[in-house]
């Protein structure tokens, strides 16, 4: 469970740090005392600091993911590797209709490659100096497809909108089970809550049914990697995909992004048991065989 996804760390951490500032500033306990004015007041309340932490992760995420692993943005090509990346870029992003894209490299051993950004005419694209090292220009086409169809079918935005409705839910489960909790402690009195005891327990339940919410976000997450995966086939050939991919597993799990945005890589570590819900990516036998059995269909 320690690579779970840019969207699942951040978002979490934004949203706890959003009810804490509610405490602190008397918001969140104003308005239990006042019962939330009744379930729509609730939901008004839940889905503004709901969906506020989900787009605040959304509209961190490209410098979150630009710092943490250090890519540098090509702005005037270097060499005539960084000109043939913008050129299969563009030629991507043209052929999917989206904006051109921010291209850049980190400095990483392994094979990876990740896109990132609020929407599909704001988006970044990086690749791994092993990645360029370690494929040919074939695969590396491919896997820039795989990217460029994570922007063009609005992954990001769509990832948000589906973390912002969990968020929005878990605020109002944990706001409903934490009066009835502290109700109870405090011996079925008429408490609305509002006190430390009432704050600890909305906290607890919030992470809590937070993990459960983070189960729907990496269960998308790995459905999208198949939408992604089509779409560089797309881009590149299905022959090149598969390829892409079969080099990728000389990387034997090897994943140094950063566990902020470790979800956004080409692949993702694989784990077994009960953190296999967790898991951002499928594994990549599973996307081999996706793609070899719609090329038998």
């Amino acid at each position: 469970m320690r690579r779970i996804a840019l969207f699942i760390a951040t978002n979490l951490a934004v949203l706890l740090l959003l009810s804490i500032v509610a405490h602190l500033f008397g918001i969140d306990q104003m308005a239990a005392v006042r019962g939330y004015g009744g379930m729509g007041g609730l939901l008004a309340f839940a889905a503004v600091f709901g969906m506020g932490g989900a787009f605040i992760s959304l509209a961190l995420s490209k410098w979150i993911a630009k710092r943490s692993t250090g890519a540098r943005v090509i702005e005037q090509p270097q060499n005539e590797t960084e000109r043939w990346l913008l050129d299969t870029v563009r030629r991507h992003a043209q052929h999917a209709e989206i904006g051109m894209p921010e291209v850049a490299i980190y400095d990483a051993p392994e094979m990876n490659a990740f896109a990132t950004g609020m929407s599909r005419n704001k988006s970044l694209v990086a690749v791994s100096s092993g990645l360029l090292q370690q494929m040919d220009r074939e695969q590396i086409t491919a896997v820039l497809g795989h990217e460029i169809g994570h922007v063009a079918n609005g992954d990001m935005v769509t990832l948000t909108l589906i973390q912002g409705v969990l968020n929005t839910l878990v605020i109002v489960a944990a706001r409903i089970v934490g009066r009835a909790v502290d109700s109870w402690l405090s011996g079925g009195g008429n408490n609305r809550g509002g006190g430390i005891g009432y704050f600890v327990v909305v906290m607890a339940l919030q992470l809590v049914f937070g993990l459960f919410a983070s189960m729907i976000v990496a269960a998308f997450s790995r459905w999208r990697e198949f939408r992604a995966d089509a779409a560089g086939a797309q881009f590149a050939g299905r022959g090149a995909m598969i390829s892409a991919l079969q080099r990728l597993q000389a990387n034997h799990g090897e994943n140094t992004l950063p566990q902020t945005i470790a979800a956004f890589g080409i692949s993702g570590p694989l784990t077994d048991g009960f953190r296999r819900l967790f898991m951002s990516h499928p594994p990549l036998e599973q996307r081999i065989a996706t793609l070899l059995s719609g090329a038998r269909s």
